[in-house]
């Protein structure tokens, strides 16, 4: 049974990527707004629903170690994994204000985030406290307002009426798409990931290794299903979008959230962990200077995320 529910699972995964990406696109036609910015705002925090759920019930039962593990877990996959084999179909177009202002802010947000859950500022006892989590929620806040208001201007200064692509999907159609795709999308992910974790189960696969790979892979599966919709459809920057957007609101709105809960502690998140997720952000640079992430970057981000996930199991 657990295999046929998998394979549903997987269908409405698929269903619910493509309507979220068609309804998502359609939004951004019409309101004039960059694909980048509607895939890091609104298909972003919608495919951060999951992680969100799974750590703040981990700091609701004071397991601070899945909220904090399950967020650097789902970034590390974003990128590494889906950055990763998305870029091995679809080369994945990277601009200059990417560069300069999007991925920065992604590499610099890890750095604050290790800072913050070792206390580096204070030398107590290592956690990310409320305090920090207020400060964090400011970041998302920021970067949401930035993002919008820089959008605004770069349309008014570049794109006419007579430029701008004609959108004939009805705006309450498209947002039905939206909500109705990452509905199915998020359920069909909590059932696979279910099912998924009681087939490794019946295999005789630890707890432990199912917590580092199965759960935070599972969370970010609606980031895979809508990344690679969005390049199937050649709209890669609104699939960059998702996971550099995805990646900031992790850490800056899930462990924001959570914190305020409990303060988080990350005694079983190793230096590691976290330099993993600092440096398959820091790739997304140095491939983005070529303005683009080919085939090559995308096969060698896929093989340092089964490295890292050799080195988990070892």
């Amino acid at each position: 049974m657990e295999y046929i529910i998998l394979v549903i699972s997987l269908v409405g995964i698929v269903l619910g990527a493509d309507f979220l990406v068609a309804g998502a696109v359609s939004i951004a036609r019409k309101f004039k707004v960059s694909d980048f910015v509607i895939g890091a705002a609104i298909v972003g925090i919608g495919t951060s629903m999951p992680e969100l759920v799974v750590s703040f019930i981990g700091a609701l039962k004071g397991n601070a170690d899945v909220a904090i593990g399950n967020v650097v877990g789902s970034n590390i996959f974003n990128i590494l994994g889906i950055l990763g084999v998305t870029a091995l179909f679809f080369p994945i177009a990277i601009n200059k204000e990417n560069m300069k202002f999007e991925i920065p802010l992604c590499i610099g947000i890890s750095i604050l985030l290790i800072l913050f859950a070792f206390n580096f500022f204070n030398g107590n006892t290592a956690c990310i406290s409320r305090i920090d989590g207020i400060l964090l929620l400011i970041v998302f806040i920021g970067f949401m307002w930035y993002s919008f208001h820089r959008d605004k201007q770069n349309a008014s200064a570049s794109t006419t009426s007579e430029d701008a692509p004609k959108e004939k999907t009805p705006l309450w159609l498209a947002v039905i798409k939206v909500v109705g795709g990452l509905a199915v999308l998020i359920t069909s992910c909590d059932f696979f990931v279910d099912n998924a974790v009681q087939v490794a189960k019946s295999f005789g696969v630890s707890d432990a290794i199912i917590s580092l790979t199965l759960i935070a892979c599972g969370t970010s599966l609606p980031e895979l299903a809508a990344s690679v919709a969005a390049a199937i459809k050649k709209n890669t920057q609104l699939a960059l979008g998702n996971i550099i957007g995805s990646n900031i609101f992790n850490i800056s709105l899930i462990l924001g959230v959570s914190s305020q809960v409990m303060p988080l502690t990350s005694a079983g998140i190793t230096y590691v962990d976290y330099i993993v997720m600092i440096a398959a952000t820091i790739l997304t640079l140095l491939f983005g200077f070529k303005g683009k992430i080919g085939r090559l970057g995308g096969t060698f981000m896929f093989i340092c995320f089964i490295l890292y996930n050799i080195y988990l199991i070892n």
